[in-house]
């Protein structure tokens, strides 16, 4: 990999982070871009890299092979789409754009371009996901037919005034920022089968209080009164899939509730149970031998492999080698945001909400 030269566009603690595992990985962080002088100065001086103001100039870097996008969701689509329009990979961070117009159009240009685009959904390379993974290849849990996927805080609402509150930048909330992580991969762990329903609701409970207790200060600077927002910071939703299999899904900023990251796997002969992220995973059986018997099995997996290393791995892969990538694809992220617009929808509604749509579907023969 060490001919492949990566270029980030968005240098704050993500693209630092997508940094540092491109180095480690071998390959070359050559060009970083933002808007911010102080962000562009400190990540030229540890990463050596050439820093620009806009991501027009690094896409002319003639030493850019590949794009990793890590800005607002907002602006994922013109950055993505002006990099596969000039033929490079691109890494795009989750969520794939802030609404599902602007994601079919990255789809659509990713369709024309000779680059390939990559989805950041890196809980599914966690050792507790691998793990899971391969037994369920072997056949372990038999039929896969529910997913509980939680990923609820029960404080920890992004200060008022930061572009995770804002929609025009967002595009969304709690669904859009952590709550898509778990529909991502309560979708990879079924196999992505055809989502046919959708029905859900989202709340707007703490955002907009003036007196809003953080203990744990993840806010800063709150003053609901001088910066309120228009975004949701809980989610409940149920998904129904064609094959019978189905997913409930908890997503919450805040939530007069314990927080929450378990994930819950339920199949017709086992079940697992693990933390979104997690190097651990517990199998959950039952037996007859000797007496009836629960069986749980704890399985403890390697702590040095983490999902955005792995993921980022993956990608480098891809670049390296022009094959396409068979993970973090951008059909599959285009399902996920199909999803959590048609919760938005439901919500919007009060009534569920189906999937079929003849724009998705141009898109997807143009992707086959």
């Amino acid at each position: 990999m060490s001919s492949v030269g990566i270029g980030i566009v968005g240098l704050g603690g993500m693209g630092q982070l997508h940094a540092r595992n491109v180095l480690e990985h071998g390959a070359d962080v050559c060009a970083g871009a933002d808007i911010v002088d102080s962000k562009r100065a400190r990540f030229g001086e540890e990463f050596g890299a050439r820093t620009y103001e806009s991501y027009e100039g690094l896409l002319e870097d003639d030493a850019v092979d590949a794009v990793v996008v890590t800005t607002p969701n907002r602006f994922h689509e013109p950055i993505a789409v002006a990099a596969l329009e000039a033929g490079l990979d691109v890494l795009v961070e989750k969520p794939l754009a802030h609404t599902l117009e602007s994601a079919r159009r990255i789809a659509d240009a990713e369709a024309k371009s000779d680059g390939i685009c990559m989805v950041g959904f890196h809980n599914r390379h966690a050792a507790s996901t691998a793990m899971f993974d391969e037994y369920d290849d072997r056949g372990r849990f038999g039929e896969l037919t529910h997913v509980e996927a939680n990923y609820v805080r029960r404080r920890g609402v992004p200060g008022p005034g930061s572009w995770f509150t804002d929609p025009g930048l967002a595009g969304g909330g709690a669904l859009l920022d952590i709550g898509v992580h778990a529909i991502d991969l309560a979708l990879y762990t079924l196999g992505f089968p055809e989502v046919t329903e959708v029905s859900g609701i989202t709340r707007t409970t703490f955002g907009t209080r003036e007196e809003y207790a953080d203990p744990d200060g993840f806010g800063d600077d709150w003053d609901a009164a001088a910066e309120p927002y228009d975004v949701d910071d809980s989610t409940s939703a149920f998904v129904r899939c064609a094959d019978g299999s189905t997913i409930s899904l908890e997503a919450a900023w805040a939530t007069n509730r314990e927080p929450c990251t378990d994930f819950v796997v339920r199949g017709t002969e086992a079940g697992a149970s693990f933390e979104i992220g997690d190097n651990d995973l517990t199998i959950l059986e039952t037996g007859t031998g000797g007496c009836d018997h629960y069986a749980d099995v704890d399985l403890s997996g390697d702590p040095s492999i983490t999902g955005h290393l792995e993921q980022d791995k993956r990608f480098l892969e891809a670049v390296a080698t022009g094959v396409e990538p068979q993970t973090n694809t951008i059909e599959e992220a285009l399902t996920v945001q199909r999803v959590i617009d048609a919760i938005y929808r439901s919500s919007e509604t009060g009534r569920a909400q189906q999937l079929a749509d003849a724009s998705d579907q141009e898109i997807q023969a143009q992707l086959d």
